[in-house]
């Protein structure tokens, strides 16, 4: 990877988009994945529409989404300071201050701090692994990016609920693993999935990722996509992956 020469020295300089997008981010700690230009591509903003990503890291899903056009102006919210402010000072690195905001608070505050049904479109990609399921790992923001420690699945759908205008859409990545989970939770706060993903990292693979995208307060009806497979046989990524890059 590039480094940045204005860098600090824990962090690396990383670029999407043949370079035309640029992303700082620590060398340990939280580093953004596929899953974030999964989530992206798939979401499809309207270009009115009113976003906001819940625990956006270094602002990867925010940036992704200005750059490729697919939206006006997102919000970003991060509870951890450092990831915060890096996610702002990816904003300004790109030029888009105009576009994007970042929030740095707890995202679960916003149902008693913000106003209900204010927004179009809510995006997640959030901690996936229960408290007490797996090796915790020692780095906090790494551990708080896999596991439920500040919150869980339910808090992002509540949330979520509360800041989505009725017939908002929601847009989820989760392991695979959960989707039963999924289902329940999205049920429970109304949430009613109308479009679902499964990636699978080659075509014989097991699906190892859910995409979702919910209406709140829709009618039952679910459209199930053709898998996304990422990569070919010789191990190249499948044009469908490469889509993701351009």
């Amino acid at each position: 990877m590039k480094k940045s020469p204005g860098a600090e020295p824990e962090e690396t300089f990383d670029t999407l988009f043949d370079g035309r997008l640029k992303i700082r981010q620590k060398k340990e700690g939280y580093r953004f994945s596929i899953d974030a230009l999964l989530l992206s591509h798939f979401a499809g903003p309207r270009p009115k529409d009113r976003v906001i990503d819940l625990g956006t890291g270094c602002g990867v899903i925010p940036l992704i989404l200005i750059f490729r056009r697919k939206a006006e102006a997102v919000i970003g919210v991060e509870v951890k300071p450092y990831l915060a402010d890096l996610a702002s000072q990816n904003v300004s690195l790109n030029r888009f201050s105009p576009k994007i905001e970042i929030w740095e608070k707890n995202f679960k505050e916003l149902v008693k701090k913000s106003d209900r049904g204010t927004f179009d479109l809510v995006l997640s990609n959030p901690p996936y692994r229960k408290v007490g399921s797996g090796r915790v790992n020692p780095l906090e923001e790494k551990a708080l990016a896999r596991h439920e420690i500040l919150a869980t699945l339910e808090d992002v759908l509540r949330t979520a609920h509360h800041l989505l205008k009725n017939k908002g859409r929601f847009c989820l990545i989760y392991p695979a693993t959960r989707t039963a989970d999924v289902f329940q939770f999205l049920r429970h706060f109304h949430l009613e999935p109308k479009r679902v993903q499964f990636v699978h990292s080659h075509p014989r693979d097991e699906a190892s990722l859910l995409l979702v995208d919910a209406l709140k307060e829709g009618k039952t009806q679910i459209k199930v996509l053709p898998p996304f497979v990422l990569y070919k046989p010789g191990g190249q990524y499948t044009p469908q992956a490469e889509d993701l890059f351009r």
